[in-house]
């Protein structure tokens, strides 16, 4: 189990070893989270551009987060410990209810994006955002604590950086240990 966090499981929808879920996430994030933005500009100035930035961030959101989904899915799929791992499961999902979120607040602004704002477009979009705040975590979770989609890299270069890592890691719980003792 330890050998599974420190040098973690390689992706299997990757380029180079560099896995393409992690590349491309940052796309839907940016523009859900955009959408919520521009939202908000759209109420506090009634400014008509605000609305149609908004219309076509979350379509763009949609798109984009279907994209990354695919090798997100595939490394799911044929990494067998990514299935084990309830992190992982309810990354997926929360992942699954912002599509859905952003697919209902589009439909709402199809006709008119302005409406759909004033509407219940703003609430879903500010609900999406906190969606995408908690699988973001969970995402950073299973990619810093599980190290999934982590290059496995063996090379005394790496190694030495993870003896490094630990001895500076050790010698501060030491150095805070005695500071601890001669502060009392």
């Amino acid at each position: 189990m330890g050998q599974f966090h420190r040098h973690g499981v390689e992706s299997t929808a990757s380029i180079a070893k560099h896995p393409l879920h992690h590349m491309l996430v940052v796309f839907p994030i940016a523009f859900l989270i955009g959408a919520f933005a521009s939202d908000i500009a759209f109420r506090s100035t009634a400014d008509t551009f605000w609305a149609r930035a908004s219309f076509w961030l979350l379509l763009s959101g949609i798109f984009t987060a279907l994209v990354a989904a695919i090798p997100g899915f595939i490394d799911f799929m044929s990494i067998d410990r990514v299935r084990n791992i309830w992190v992982s499961w309810t990354h997926m999902i929360a992942n699954l209810v912002v599509v859905g979120l952003a697919a209902l607040n589009l439909w709402l602004r199809w006709d008119d994006p302005a409406a759909g704002i004033q509407n219940w477009g703003l609430t879903i979009s500010g609900v999406t955002t906190a969606l995408l705040f908690f699988s973001g975590w969970l995402g950073g979770e299973l990619a810093y604590r599980y190290r999934i989609g982590a290059i496995r890299d063996e090379s005394p270069k790496v190694e030495q950086f993870h003896v490094e890592v630990e001895r500076d890691r050790v010698g501060r719980a030491d150095t805070a240990g005695h500071s601890t003792v001669r502060r009392l």
